[in-house]
């Protein structure tokens, strides 16, 4: 621990000695409010990494904006609001009343956009409080609550509550009005910082525990020579890093037992070992970001990570005569001269409400500590309706081979004639076209893509959301073929069928003939995964679903 040193010249943020502080009768000046304010900061993340596209359309936006200190801001502010609100009708009533999946997805990515632009404006120009969270979580909160009632499967329950908890715990990060980078009245507390070091613990020991108890190969060390061809959506890293030696793979495994069973307890033993925990689930998300796209988890999992630092070990991002830097330093500075701000009516609220948020996260927390000590283990599962504190948990079992269902339309009359000939759908990134190099979309979400990979584990009568696309292709409908990369029959009219065909699919051998020639994957037949269906074949089963069915648009003439 440093102690201050006399007559320096260049204001630094100080971790100074409490013991010696309190001998000296002076308040331990071991500050967080930079260190909240960084984690405003990558709070936005989790509301941006919907979309690439539209979080720098957004960030553009909102810096011209912000620069421009007119009416311009206030107009901005009721575009974003009357988007979301215009989004969040979408979904009540085209979406869940009508019970169409495909315009789900569709309502679900506008409201994501809306979101995106509200959020990222409130970050850009600084204006962010208790209430801009709030409404975040709230929206969220709808979104799911929504879909759940009839389309759970489109939701992710692991990553969804994870957002839903960190959204939660951002609440209490910020002020109730100001919107003021570092409030001087009412100072982060210690409580909020400790309960995103609590969230990180149980993220990591939640997956940790889940693998060592789930499959095989966790336990023998080969999960790693499966998981990069059989992760959900691949990326170009994840083609070579498959081919790596064998004793990097088990080195890669161990690496992540530690990791995700021993570094989380560093958060208890100290400033520098939580600080070496947080440089190690960072660095740890980063990897995976790298080498696969899992959506926007990893980046969601930087920000209690973040918890386990403090201002001086990030004081290094502020300039020195920076706002936020310099606030910061009056903070120190007024309480060392036994001049602290007087306590108000609000500060003391504030506190009453700091003290509950820690009993309610502390009784919360019991049935996840139950969870997490149980043999029986549950991953991703809350305990409580708002999803305040829940159970995580990732890749418990590994796929040991990787199979997908293409699917492939024909103009033919007849879908049994030998000569029939069958063109294929692309997705914008699964794997389908062996030729396609894996694509690049970490921290976009692809929801329907991630949805085919757990339908190929499974039937189409478990999975029957697949029929209903299938019936939305044969129309040729927008909807559907908006979230997919390749139409074989535009402009070509629609197909007469349309089916789904079962393909093993593996990674070509870097240096080989097939790479040679292009090819990133190498598939096999395995059989028809449902057989060919027309529209008329398929009107009884959209009505005993009480599903729209598809039509056939007209041509203008």
């Amino acid at each position: 621990r440093r102690v201050e040193r006399v007559g320096r010249s260049r204001p630094e943020l100080k971790w100074r000695s409490t013991k010696r502080n309190r001998q000296n009768g002076r308040q331990p000046s071991h500050s967080i409010s930079v260190l909240c304010h960084i984690i405003q900061i990558f709070l936005v993340i989790p509301c941006l990494v919907w979309t690439f596209q539209y979080q720098m359309f957004a960030f553009l936006i909102t810096l011209y904006h912000s620069k421009q200190k007119s009416a311009v801001c206030s107009i901005s502010k009721v575009t974003c609001t009357t988007l979301l609100l215009s989004s969040v009708a979408k979904l009540q009533k085209g979406a869940v009343e009508n019970c169409d999946p495909l315009q789900l997805i569709r309502a679900l990515h506008h409201m994501e956009y809306s979101l995106i632009l509200l959020s990222t404006h409130w970050i850009i120009v600084k204006e962010c409080s208790m209430l801009c969270i709030l409404c975040l979580f709230l929206f969220r909160m709808y979104l799911i609550q929504a879909v759940k009632l009839s389309f759970f499967y489109f939701l992710n329950p692991g990553w969804e509550s994870q957002l839903l908890e960190t959204g939660f715990l951002a609440i209490f990060l910020c002020p109730v009005w100001t919107l003021s980078q570092i409030p001087r009245r009412c100072p982060p507390s210690l409580i909020c910082i400790w309960t995103f070091r609590w969230l990180i613990v149980r993220i990591m020991l939640g997956a940790g525990l889940i693998k060592i108890r789930g499959d095989k190969c966790w336990r023998d060390l080969t999960c790693m020579d499966y998981h990069y061809e059989t992760q959900p959506v691949p990326n170009p890293v994840s083609y070579y890093l498959h081919r790596s030696p064998w004793w990097f793979h088990r080195f890669e495994t161990l690496s992540n037992h530690f990791i995700e069973l021993i570094a989380p307890f560093f958060t208890f033993l100290g400033r520098r070992m939580c600080m070496v925990n947080g440089v190690i689930q960072i660095l740890f998300q980063v990897v995976l970001i790298l080498s696969g796209n899992l959506s926007f988890l990893n980046w969601l999992t930087i920000v209690p990570s973040l918890a386990c630092f403090d201002d001086k070990s990030l004081a290094f991002l502020f300039r020195s005569g920076g706002g936020a830097k310099k606030t910061v330093l009056e903070i120190q500075n007024e309480a060392r001269a036994g001049r602290p701000p007087k306590p108000t009516r609000g500060m003391l609220m504030r506190r009453v409400v700091n003290v509950s948020l820690a009993v309610l996260i502390g009784y919360l927390s019991i049935p996840v500590v139950m969870n997490l000590l149980s043999s029986r283990q549950v991953m991703n599962t809350s305990f409580d309706p708002l999803r305040i504190v829940n159970t995580y948990g990732a890749f418990g079992s590994i796929t040991k081979e990787r199979t997908e269902v293409i699917f492939q339309g024909t103009l033919a009359k007849d879908p049994k004639d030998p000569e029939a000939i069958w063109e294929e759908y692309q997705f914008l990134c699964k794997p389908g076209d062996v030729n396609r190099r894996p694509c690049l979309i970490s921290p976009y979400h692809y929801r329907l893509d991630w949805l085919m990979w757990f339908a190929a584990f499974q039937t189409y009568e478990q999975s029957e959301w697949v029929i209903h696309i299938a019936g939305r292709l044969l129309a040729n409908d927008s909807t559907v073929l908006s979230l997919m990369d390749h139409n074989p029959f535009q402009d070509r009219g629609t197909p007469r069928w349309v089916r789904g065909e079962h393909f093993r699919y593996k990674f070509s051998q870097p240096g080989s003939s097939s790479a040679a020639q292009g090819k990133w994957w190498l598939r096999k037949r395995i059989g028809a995964y449902f057989p060919p269906v027309d529209l008329e074949g398929l009107r009884g089963y959209f009505q005993s679903r009480n599903w729209p069915h598809p039509h056939i648009p007209q041509k203008k003439s």
